[in-house]
């Protein structure tokens, strides 16, 4: 897979660019965000420190690759998509994204970004096997993966405890031979 060329990615909606670390603010905030991190399964408070290692001890090596997510129509940041644990043996990693501007959600924004990086990731950086989890009862999340040609592969039933109770992980992927030259993802 080598080196990623970092490029900018253009949509209709959206505007995707490499993170950097003057991005920290806004990712601290949209992590700490309830509408967000209600989503994730890591919720201890998210703080700059914690960004900062992030970046420098995954996004530098290149264990992960990170994205901010720019709305076209005003240019402002809106959330942030990524690849973590990126395996070049065996050309796979898993996929992430939020929209940390509640004001964002409910426009295609997140099916558009989900599209966009998953062609980046299988064209751009040669990743075969691209898989993601998402929480059970994430509805919109889970058609915007299913919309971007994720598939389901299975439920991790009661697999995390979140909020007093316990929550079924669903795992989807989508595989380079998924996805045909002709057909767009």
């Amino acid at each position: 897979m080598g080196i990623y060329n970092n490029k900018v990615i253009q949509g209709e909606k959206v505007i995707l660019r490499p993170i950097t670390m003057e991005d920290t603010d806004y990712i601290v905030k949209w992590r700490n965000n309830p509408s967000v991190q209600k989503n994730f399964i890591f919720r201890e408070k998210f703080t700059n420190e914690m960004h900062k290692h992030w970046m420098e001890t995954k996004v530098k090596n290149g264990e992960v690759v990170q994205y901010i997510i720019i709305s076209s129509d005003d240019k402002t940041p809106i959330g942030s998509v990524y690849y973590r644990d990126i395996d070049s043996l065996n050309k796979s990693a898993e996929f992430g994204i939020f929209i940390g501007e509640d004001s964002a959600r409910g426009k295609g924004i997140g099916t558009e970004t989900t599209r966009l990086f998953t062609r980046y990731g299988l064209k751009d950086m040669g990743l075969h096997r691209i898989s993601l989890r998402v929480l059970d009862g994430n509805d919109g999340a889970y058609r915007a993966y299913e919309k971007s040609g994720f598939k389901k592969e299975g439920v991790f039933r009661d697999m995390v405890y979140l909020d007093g109770e316990y929550r079924n992980v669903i795992f989807m992927s989508i595989l380079s031979s998924d996805v045909s030259d002709a057909e767009e993802v």
